[in-house]
């Protein structure tokens, strides 16, 4: 998934924005999968005093934000999410590999949401695997949530 233009927000102010992002879950087959989503349920809001923008809350509670580096050649072993989490590369690129087959490639500007869990056992392991790409770390960041968040291919 690239980092398309999602809108010109200044000149598109009547229309809400939607937002790209690639949904790691498990199917109705017990394995990890992964597909394109979009995000939307934008409104009109403020932050402080400033000019009107879109916003979007997100329901659940966070139990904690955490930024990971991955070094050059790093390949985690199959694992599923850990939690329900979001997980944006800030720098580098990264992949991820799901038990039915899917990969995809991710960098700056993409959003993943991972919720993996509950797989089945494979011959390979459960969830997905995920590693680096190119000849930089890559930086990202988990904001992970107490608890499950919606179902399926795209909750949101």
């Amino acid at each position: 998934m690239s980092n398309p233009s999602l809108l010109n927000w200044e000149t598109a102010s009547s229309n809400p924005p939607a937002i790209p992002y690639l949904s790691m879950f498990t199917g109705a087959d017990g394995l990890s999968s992964i597909a394109p989503c979009v995000l939307g349920g934008f409104a009109p809001g403020h932050v402080g005093a400033g000019p009107s923008l879109w916003s979007r809350p997100f329901p659940g509670e966070v139990e904690r934000v955490q930024f990971n580096l991955l070094p050059v050649g790093w390949v985690g072993d199959w694992h599923e999410s850990p939690v329900a989490q979001w997980v944006v590369p800030l720098s580098g690129r990264w992949f991820v590999e799901m038990q039915d087959g899917a990969c995809v490639e991710m960098g700056p500007g993409d959003i993943h949401w991972g919720q993996d869990l509950g797989t089945i056992e494979t011959e390979w392991g459960r969830g997905h695997r995920s590693g680096t790409l190119g000849d930089q770390p890559c930086v990202l960041l988990a904001i992970r949530f107490k608890a499950p968040i919606g179902e399926g291919r795209c909750p949101f």
